[in-house]
């Protein structure tokens, strides 16, 4: 049958739904207008915390900080533009990423921009301490007297009757001169206390029901891809997946943990990149710590086992992590299970991630429904995928899959420093409604009636993975049975390692920023495919009430559930990029992905089912294939004729 097809042609439901959510992500600016016209104010979300807090006392005039100032990239408005067509199947530029280099070039600062942050800095008495060469960011340290000076603030101390601790902020917002391209200023406060997302349950033998292999049926090694990619060859074999973490571990511990897993996992290389004079080893400052670096190197080798590598990015500094990770431009999974520091910058590289086709997955945090305490950042931010927790049930030892409820162990935690992390001191999966990001476009088409989630504000998490029962091996010889969303965020990036090397092997570039395709799953056919809808349980704590349980469909518990698979790997791949042909092109041997559009060798065969094939044909001709499987047909410059 032949079918005239041409640039209107209807679009099935997942296309539909991928252009309309992928569209509007923007970076939150910091940078607003003072009165005076002179100067412009670097606002924060530090400073909505201490206004009502009387200041304890002074920071001492000669006390020196070391600060990072960050510096505005260069067309904000053609990146944020550029993000709308990397995400949108419907442009020529969908998933076209930049490298690291062309990010630079096209929107970075420019060098009269640096110059003129370094001449600030100088002048004003901040010593430069170190630059960078693609010019976002200059480190400089201070004298207090000078800081105050330089940004017309006055460093306080305060206690935080929440958590029980001083700690240090600026009076007023910080302000630089009009002209002076600053986006924004880390290191005047000390108010957030960087915090892992995993506790240790208190009896480490205790694996309650779970059925895994590990001790005392705890899940450990192979029980995840069994679960959640069960049948599915694909190992990440060509990938690698970077950590964040504030802490450092011990190599032997994550060998121990592939050698005691049940059949035993690869040994996986580890790269560590230092930051912030870090050795790599660990210093105990978090008691937890140690124990969060070992869990997130354990769950990504676990679910990808044939990792290239693992990249663990340790730091103190947000701006410093993040700066660093978007110049490993081959990495294309990441995950974060730490709540840290946000600024401008930080907000900036998350862009940066996005236009390079990186995935970035966040813990939720373990605090239950977030109802007095804001969620703690990176959890409510839109520009990553926020991970949810549920408890996992396995038939038999390990054998299959069962079923997931949301994780909600229930145990006090008030004496535990969690409590003063804007947490409920009691365990579950993290969930509900930012108080600082409004809802992007790709959560608006969601129904909130039935789920308790707001119609104006960004709703987490997003997705989720099992975070109860998970064996672990850390701090030189410990192992125990940890809970926690910080669990299934590597794990998640762990198994986006495996879509990615499917879509390499079709030819496809990776898969990106997942959020907007999330939703657009989790709203088309395709749903029950992809995901196991998780619908039973809550994350109920004593004076949360009734907020929030899981629904059909999306929730504020674990969002849109967990990873079904091949059904997900295959419902991502497809999102992964069309097959574009060019029947007038001539082109020696394979076509390629990006342009030109040269017909590819596999030809229609590349085509996933249900993906998408794009024609480009003369406008004075008329051109024949045939269609052997059911997928979206789009014309472009011209009639093209599909069929036999």
């Amino acid at each position: 049958m032949k079918n005239k097809t041409s640039a209107n042609i209807a679009r099935q439901p997942l296309l539909r739904a991928i252009i309309a959510q992928a569209c509007g992500i923007v970076l939150l600016f910091s940078i607003a207008s003072a009165s005076g016209a002179d100067r412009h104010v670097l606002s924060s979300r530090v400073h909505a915390a201490v206004v009502n807090l009387t200041p304890a006392g002074r920071l001492p005039a000669t006390q020196r900080l070391n600060l990072v100032i960050g510096v505005q990239l260069t067309n904000q408005a053609g990146l944020n533009l550029l993000l709308q067509e990397l995400y949108d199947p419907a442009s020529t530029n969908f998933h076209r990423y930049l490298t690291p280099a062309q990010f630079t070039a096209n929107f970075g600062p420019t060098e009269a921009d640096y110059q003129a942050v370094l001449n600030f800095a100088k002048s004003n008495g901040l010593e430069v301490v170190k630059t960078y060469d693609n010019r976002r960011m200059v480190d400089v340290s201070a004298a207090v007297s000078e800081i105050e000076k330089a940004f017309h603030i006055t460093l306080h101390t305060y206690y935080d009757p929440i958590e029980r601790r001083q700690f240090y902020a600026p009076d007023v917002e910080a302000s630089v001169e009009a002209g002076v391209p600053v986006l924004d200023v880390s290191g005047l406060d000390n108010y957030v206390v960087p915090h892992p997302m995993l506790h240790k349950k208190p009896d480490t033998g205790s694996g309650g029901t779970a059925g895994g292999t590990g001790p005392s049926g705890n899940y450990r090694g192979y029980d995840f891809r069994t679960a959640y990619a069960p049948n599915v060859s694909l190992t990440g074999s060509g990938q690698y997946v970077g950590l964040v973490e504030k802490e450092g571990y011990y190599a032997s511990d994550i060998t121990t943990y592939e050698d005691q897993a049940t059949p035993s996992l690869p040994h996986v290389t580890l790269v560590n990149v230092l930051l912030d004079n870090f050795s790599g080893n660990p210093d105990h400052t978090d008691t937890n710590g140690v124990a969060e670096c070992s869990l997130d190197i354990e769950m990504a080798i676990s679910m990808a086992p044939g990792l290239n590598a693992v990249y663990v990015f340790e730091g103190d500094n947000s701006d410093h992590l993040l700066g660093s990770m978007v110049t490993y431009g081959g990495i294309k999974q990441f995950s974060t299970s730490w709540a840290m520091g946000q600024d401008a910058t930080a907000e900036s590289y998350l862009q940066q991630m996005q236009a390079q086709g990186q995935s970035f997955f966040t813990a939720s945090g373990d605090g239950d429904a977030y109802v007095y305490f804001p969620i703690p950042w990176p959890s409510d931010d839109p520009n990553l995928v926020t991970v949810g927790g549920t408890t996992l049930s396995m038939n038999g030892s390990g054998a299959s899959y069962s079923n997931d409820v949301v994780w909600n162990s229930g145990y006090f935690g008030a004496n535990d420093h969690w409590f003063a992390n804007g947490e409920s001191g009691y365990w579950g999966s993290g969930g509900g409604v930012s108080t600082s990001y409004s809802i992007p476009v790709w959560q608006q088409s969601v129904n909130m009636s039935g789920n308790g989630g707001s119609t104006a504000w960004r709703n987490v998490p997003d997705v989720a993975l099992t975070a109860n029962d998970v064996w672990v091996n850390y701090d030189n010889g410990l192992a125990g049975s940890f809970v926690g969303t910080s669990c299934a965020s590597p794990l998640w990036a762990g198994f986006i390692a495996l879509v990615n090397e499917q879509a390499a092997d079709q030819g496809l570039p990776s898969v990106g920023f997942l959020a907007p395709v999330f939703y657009a799953i989790g709203q088309s056919p395709l749903y029950n495919s992809a995901f196991h809808d998780v619908t039973t349980g809550n994350n109920f704590w004593p004076d949360s009430l009734t907020e929030y349980s899981a629904t059909t469909g999306y929730d504020l518990c674990t969002g849109w559930g967990t990873p079904n698979g091949q059904g997900m790997i295959d419902a991502l791949v497809g999102y992964a990029g069309p097959t574009w042909v060019n029947f007038s092109a001539s082109c020696p041997g394979a076509g390629s992905y990006t342009s030109p559009y040269c017909a590819l060798d596999s030809g229609i065969s590349a085509v996933a089912t249900g993906g998408t094939l794009c024609t480009v044909g003369a406008n004075s001709t008329t051109e024949t294939t045939t269609i052997s499987k059911a997928m979206t047909i789009r014309a472009f410059f011209g009639p093209v004729t599909i069929g036999h």
